[in-house]
């Protein structure tokens, strides 16, 4: 029997239904698990995403896109093939797409995290005789604290920066991360926060699709002598020593990111403070997610899947590593 997904220079394709899964070259039916750029590019014929992720989408790759939005859990038909997307809780709209062909279920989880977030829905456990699960951050070091103990602590240092007259400049990546502290950092304050122009409109879809986060203004809409101390400003990490750093005199900087959990990322990439805060399973959420699963066969993918697989096939799984071109660096939007 066929396998009901499989790996082509394309990227994950179901032939019963005719259909690929975030694939990276242009095909003619994609159905996409998020609205990250390793997952969702340009060129497609067709796009299916869920309803929630369409706006970011549109945004992303322009309105001309053919798009059918779709609701979590509903049942769709490609071909000999059974679909459904499910929630992933890794960014607003993210799903796992669960593939059922002659009562075989497989789910290809796309990018995922266990913990709760205030801006989009909480994963959902879908059992399935397969699961393709990513790795991202396969070690056992990768183990994350509670959200709420992180939020305060990037408070206090605001704090700590505004009392000693500093700007305080959190990078963040621009599409889940940066509107998931907004919102968690709104259970402590209710100060206004400035944006980089990159963050300012996936922010404003957050905002539009009713999820709470601390009021926000585009930096480049304030005065050119304007006076940032003591406020909080967010921005990507591309903006990190770029020009538009010099409206700031007096700053610390900042980075949320899951691979600040080593130290020494935050010291290579000139960081004055790092906040391990993801948007990833950390490893016991990759082991308790393909336990509840109940799959009996788990294929790994973007990360370290070496690590992950030699686990799984030690505690009598059927395991395997599947080469993918989603990105896996400090330099991925997602960490």
């Amino acid at each position: 029997m066929p396998a009901v997904i499989e790996l082509t220079d394309k990227g994950l394709y179901c032939a019963a239904g005719d259909f690929h899964i975030d694939p990276w070259r242009p095909v003619e039916r994609a159905l996409i698990t998020h609205a990250h750029a390793d997952h969702a590019r340009s060129g497609h014929d067709h796009y299916w995403a869920t309803e929630q992720s369409a706006p970011i989408l549109y945004k992303r790759l322009g309105r001309q896109i053919e798009l059918t939005p779709v609701a979590y859990q509903e049942p769709l038909t490609f071909g000999d093939a059974r679909v459904s997307f499910h929630p992933a809780g890794h960014v607003l709209g993210s799903a796992q797409i669960r593939v059922e062909v002659n009562g075989e279920v497989w789910v290809a989880s796309g990018d995922y995290k266990r913990d709760a977030d205030p801006t989009c829905a909480d994963f959902e456990v879908v059992p399935c005789d397969t699961f393709i699960t990513e790795a991202t951050f396969a070690l056992p070091v990768y183990r994350w604290a509670d959200t709420a103990e992180v939020a305060a602590d990037i408070h206090a240092w605001w704090q700590a920066n505004a009392a000693a007259g500093r700007t305080s400049v959190l990078f963040s990546y621009s599409l889940g991360k940066a509107q998931r502290l907004l919102a968690e950092l709104a259970r402590y304050t209710d100060e206004t926060v400035y944006l980089h122009g990159a963050l300012v409109p996936l922010t404003e879809i957050y905002r539009e699709a009713g999820v709470h986060m601390l009021l926000t203004e585009p930096v480049s809409a304030q005065d050119r002598k304007a006076d940032f101390a003591g406020s909080l400003v967010m921005a990507p990490p591309s903006a990190a020593g770029s020009r538009w750093m010099r409206r700031f005199k007096h700053h610390e900087t900042g980075f949320a990111s899951g691979w600040m959990r080593i130290r020494g990322n935050r010291r290579r990439r000139g960081y004055d403070r790092g906040f391990v805060l993801s948007d990833h399973a950390d490893w016991p959420g990759l082991i308790r997610t393909i336990e509840q699963t109940g799959a009996t066969r788990v294929l790994a993918t973007h990360g370290r899947t070496d690590v992950l697989v030699a686990y799984l096939r030690n505690r009598g799984l059927d395991a395997a590593p599947l080469a993918t071109e989603y990105a896996d660096s400090l330099e991925a939007e997602d960490g």
